[in-house]
């Protein structure tokens, strides 16, 4: 693979990240840390994303130590993680609607497969950010210490 492909197929898989981890702010799913991801891939090739990528990671670390800060919160987001894991397995076996249910059957479980597929990965995902946080940040007493938006910018001008 030559290095232009290289580079493409790189940026689409930081896109991706990028895009995923902004509707993960939104949506189930540790949007900063994706997000952080990808510009760290962006990084690579643009000053403009090497520029944003401190902060955004910053505030990721931050919130992932804050994520398990205590028994309590890892135990919720591990049960909502394999709570969103469950509903993709239902989404995938996909059983007839309920008698309860009030609105017409073809919105019971809509989208199929492709719904199932993604929450069984973002639960995965959510399980993984649960451990790698785990190992990373448990029992610290403060959030990590990463450089300021100062700091950082003196170690810029420096370089």
């Amino acid at each position: 693979m030559g290095s232009g492909t290289g580079r493409v197929l790189r940026e689409t898989v930081a896109w991706l990240l990028v895009a995923a981890g902004v509707a993960a702010l939104v949506l189930p799913g540790p949007g900063l840390l994706m997000t952080c991801a990808g510009l760290t891939l962006l990084a690579r090739d643009h000053a403009w994303a090497e520029r944003w990528l401190a902060p955004v990671r910053r505030r990721a670390l931050q919130g992932a130590a804050h994520s398990v800060a205590t028994w309590p919160r890892i135990v919720l987001a591990a049960t909502l993680a394999l709570g969103i894991i469950g509903c993709g397995f239902l989404w995938a076996w996909s059983p007839p609607a309920p008698s309860w249910w009030p609105v017409p059957g073809i919105w019971w479980l809509p989208g199929g497969v492709a719904v199932a597929v993604t929450q069984i990965v973002a639960g995965m995902i959510g399980l993984g950010t649960i451990a790698y946080s785990c190992c990373r940040f448990r029992g610290q007493l403060d959030a990590p210490r990463l450089p300021t938006r100062q700091e950082t910018a003196v170690e810029e001008a420096a370089a």
